[in-house]
């Protein structure tokens, strides 16, 4: 069940993924190039990386169309790292709500595109 909260526009900038968060109280939602329905989080994991003791990545769950559940999800790589978990998801968050769609719709591409059965893999070789 839904439920209304008014926008609260000093808590960041609705026009990034974190910021939208902050403002809205929910996280993003896009329609993505294959016409269904995907809302955006950020995820931070311990990576130890040169980079960063903690990455961040960008996790799109897929709704199901007519129904409240989901109906699978799309990640990103790291994309953001930082010496704390706080650090890796702002550095994330700044993403603009534009650029993650950009990055929803390539996902979804590479997805669709069917990968080559084996055999066809192994003349290459």
């Amino acid at each position: 069940m839904g439920r209304f909260l008014p926008a609260d526009h000093d808590a960041g900038d609705a026009n990034t993924v974190g910021g939208y968060r902050a403002v809205h109280s929910r996280p993003a939602a896009f329609e993505g190039r294959d016409g269904a329905s995907y809302s955006v989080d950020i995820v931070v994991d311990e990576v130890r990386e040169p980079a960063g003791r903690f990455g961040a990545y960008l996790l799109f769950v897929h709704w199901r169309r007519g129904d409240p559940s989901a109906a699978g999800h799309l990640e990103t790589d790291y994309i953001a790292f930082g010496e704390t978990e706080d650090a890796a998801r702002a550095t994330l968050g700044a993403m603009r709500l534009s650029e993650a769609k950009r990055t929803l719709d390539d996902l979804i591409a590479r997805a669709q595109t069917p990968e080559r059965p084996w055999y066809d893999v192994m003349r290459d070789s």
